[in-house]
């Protein structure tokens, strides 16, 4: 099976990588697509040269490794994926081999945390458009996605990765639960810059407390995300 996980920034998605690959059944991939999007759209990202320079930036090249053969001879492969770093003019046919999820966070706590790491984002930075629009594409092309929010697996993992696992045909693997701090290798050149949190964690955070309180342009910015989220949030998975 391979699992295209996909997520906006900020919203749990490496923690959800490092669980499936605690996993001794997949092999797992960090944003592949993400030198080709610099690449391609010239965007100016924190160590954008690294990015580009760690990997291909060639869609095509890309798409062949991840419905290639999957790393270390792994029966499963889980890729993280952002709907941001899909830009006009990717193909897309790839898609039709994979298992689709869709990771959720709402949109304050993504305007709130992604502002930490980089000054004044904008709605397309963050997903929020993008996320909806592949959603309905994926749809479209008979790949329905699942869709699962981050506020349902901290608060309580193992019953909301117990019913992700389910609803993919997987069996449950407990080890999912925890990883060892420090990172993992699959991390792309970027963890420098924002992975600081999770690789001091072994496992996920506990449960998010009130919204956070934004100043006002960011306020307006987490608006501009949440008829996407509403909208996708209505089919997450029931716990």
């Amino acid at each position: 099976m391979r699992i295209a996980m996909w997520s906006g920034p900020r919203n749990l998605s490496t923690a959800m990588m490092y669980a499936f690959g605690a996993r001794p059944d997949f092999a797992v991939v960090d944003e592949p697509f993400y030198a080709a999007y610099l690449a391609r759209t010239g965007i100016r990202h924190p160590m954008r040269d690294e990015v580009i320079a760690s990997q291909d930036t060639d869609s095509a090249k890309v798409i062949a490794m991840l419905t290639g053969p999957i790393p270390g001879g792994k029966p499963h492969f889980y890729q993280k994926h952002m709907p941001h770093q899909m830009p006009d003019g990717f193909d897309y046919g790839w898609a039709r081999e994979m298992r689709h999820v869709f990771l959720l966070r709402h949109p304050a706590r993504v305007v709130a945390s992604y502002a930490q790491k980089a000054e004044n984002p904008t709605p397309e930075d963050l997903g929020f458009p993008q996320q909806e629009a592949l959603f309905d594409r994926l749809a479209g092309m008979g790949a329905t996605p699942l869709v699962i929010d981050s506020e349902t697996i901290r608060a309580d993992p193992a019953p909301a990765l117990k019913a992700l696992c389910a609803a993919l045909g997987l069996p449950w693997d407990p080890a999912m639960l925890h990883w060892p701090a420090g990172g993992h290798p699959a991390d792309g050149v970027w963890a420098a810059h924002w992975y600081g949190a999770i690789h001091r964690s072994t496992g996920f955070a506990g449960p998010e407390g009130p919204l956070p309180d934004l100043p006002e342009h960011y306020r307006t910015l987490a608006r501009s995300g949440m008829g996407g989220y509403e909208k996708l949030r209505a089919l997450a998975l029931k716990i």
